[in-house]
């Protein structure tokens, strides 16, 4: 195959992963917005609604292992196509609930599927395509379909709400999700080794051809050091992410007696900035490991600076009465950190285990991590809120876990030999 039509390929799976990232990230982002319309016209509560999303994340993390395995052996266009129909059918059914199982039963199980179908796809499907000095700039432009979600699907939203009903928006984003889902399904690739391809941007002899093509076992991968110290690492980032994106607004409305408005316009700067620090970000990684001696070496200084972004981020939350600017700033912060620990933790897993068996490998992790950080960082944040009356406890805590993300990330291995 020639060089011009190996890069079309690669591209297609870059522009694929962009699509499954949207969705993804569409329903995480929309679901705040819908939120107090079904709660007005169901009548149940926030907490009852909230429990159908809990639960979802729960199918997802169950889902994303199993996704893991299917990208491994065909690629990602199975995983695509059954997330196109389960995500589709996740705000259809949805929205014609009107009993509180008909809501809890179809959101949990079909949006659970769906979105689980489209994390590990797309981050494994653009690390098995581009290593070394390839992988985060082409991640980082598959990954600007999050910030675009937040933006573009939650301001969407939020101008169909004032004209019309919540049942009308999910019946809209069902046909938003399945026509994204199914041209990514589309023009999704296989996996490299199928076309006879290397990765590109092999660097310094990385992720030389032996170590792609070594089969790991979970039991012999999950056996290593790197692979729980990446878990760990991720892990304690997600924690203090999940508690930063669900509590921020109300600790700018309640603490700082900001306005919802003004609280939701710096909420926003997260995303928009988020669209330019993704390529740009994965530009810097990519320059840190073609300067370093291994890829892994590389990718381990940018998940030490990741979440010390995060950390100067809170600082400056706290400072928020100070200064506005300060606000402002901690939300640029916030998108850096984003830019960079999801796909860099990802890539540092693969600069590690190779491609051939990262699928499953990543799944595994990704289960254990979506498992318990969105749930524990959610509820830590609203828990510390509780007992003190105001937010400032919580935001100490994300401090706290994103600087012990660092300290992880600082002693993370370089290699883990296998048999």
């Amino acid at each position: 195959m020639d060089e011009r039509k190996a890069k079309h390929l690669g591209h297609m799976v870059v522009i694929a992963s962009w699509l499954a990232v949207f969705c993804l990230f569409g329903y995480r982002s929309t679901f705040s917005v819908l939120l107090g319309p079904m709660s007005k016209g169901l009548g149940w509560s926030v907490s009852q609604l909230s429990l159908g999303y809990s639960l979802m994340m729960t199918v997802y993390a169950i889902t994303a292992f199993f996704s893991g395995m299917i990208i491994d052996k065909w690629g990602t266009k199975p995983a695509y196509a059954i997330g196109s129909v389960c995500a589709a059918l996740g705000f259809y059914i949805t929205s014609n609930a009107q009993t509180y199982l008909s809501y809890l039963i179809p959101y949990v199980i079909f949006a659970g599927v769906g979105t689980g179908m489209l994390w590990v796809s797309s981050t494994v499907s653009v690390r098995k395509w581009y290593v070394g000095k390839s992988y985060a700039t082409m991640w980082g432009f598959a990954f600007m379909g999050a910030p675009v979600a937040q933006v573009v699907l939650s301001l969407g939203v939020k101008k169909v709400l004032l004209t019309m009903d919540w049942r009308l928006a999910m019946k809209g984003l069902a046909v938003v999700v399945f026509v994204a889902l199914v041209i990514a399904a589309l023009i999704a690739k296989k996996n490299p080794q199928d076309y006879g391809l290397k990765p590109f941007g092999l660097v310094n002899n990385n992720n030389s051809p032996k170590k792609d093509d070594y089969v790991w076992g979970l039991k012999e991968a999950f056996s290593k050091p790197a692979i729980w110290g990446a878990i760990l690492a991720f892990l304690t980032s997600m924690v203090a992410e999940f508690l930063i994106w669900t509590q921020v607004v109300m600790y700018w409305t309640r603490d700082i007696k900001l306005s919802l408005d003004t609280a939701t316009n710096l909420y926003v700067i997260i995303g928009i900035a988020g669209i330019f620090t993704m390529p740009l970000m994965g530009k810097v990684a990519d320059h840190i490991v073609s300067k370093s001696t291994s890829e892994a070496k590389g990718r381990k200084t940018m998940l030490i600076f990741a979440p010390i972004m995060g950390v100067i981020a809170c600082i400056l939350l706290l400072s928020t009465k100070a200064s506005m600017v300060f606000s402002a700033i901690s939300c640029l912060l916030f998108a850096v950190y984003w830019a960079i620990e999801p796909g860099g933790v990802a890539g540092y897993a693969g600069s590690i285990y190779g491609g051939k068996t990262l699928g499953k490998i990543w799944g595994a992790a990704t289960l254990i991590v979506m498992g318990i950080g969105p749930a524990v960082g959610s509820f830590m944040g609203g828990y510390l809120f509780d007992i003190s009356g105001n937010y400032q406890n919580s935001i100490i805590f994300a401090t706290c876990s994103f600087a012990i993300s660092a300290v992880v990330a600082f002693f993370l291995p370089l290699s883990a030999e296998h048999k």
